[in-house]
Formats: C-alpha cells, structure tokens, sequence
C-alpha cells in the first residue's frame, strides 16, 4: 500500500455544525455508556449487600461534653 495525500487526509472540509454535531453525539454516547456501566455496577452492589446478614453496631456510649472556658483577655 502506498501513502497518498487522499488517504490520510479529507478532501472534502467539514463544516463547524458538522464538527460540533460529530463531537456532541461522541459525547452523547461515551455518557450513556457510562451512565449504563454505572447502573450495572450499582445493581450488582446493592444484590450482593441485601445478600449479607445485617450486622447490629454497638451503640457508641455519649461523649462527654467538654466546657469551653473564655479567651484569655490581654
């Protein structure tokens, strides 16, 4: 195969409409594969933690308030 100037490069100048569409509907469609790949993701985690038996926590004992004493006045 040889190079040619035809091959590597369009002849035909696109438009900035033409441009703008082609990268939007790129956009459009990188997004909604992810939007897809997410969902799957939030699927699969939420089967697996309904799946485990609930843990009861401890309760944690109160804190103990701490008073606040007043700058020091110089």
């Amino acid at each position: 195969m040889t190079a040619t100037k035809e091959k590597f490069f369009n002849p035909v100048k696109l438009s900035a409409q033409d441009k703008a569409a082609a990268t939007d509907q790129t956009a459009r469609t990188i997004i909604a594969a992810e939007a897809t790949a997410r969902d799957k993701k939030t699927a699969r985690l939420r089967a697996l933690r309904l799946q485990q038996e609930p843990v009861e926590a401890e309760p944690k004992p109160p804190r103990k308030s701490r008073k606040r004493t007043a700058p020091a006045a110089t």
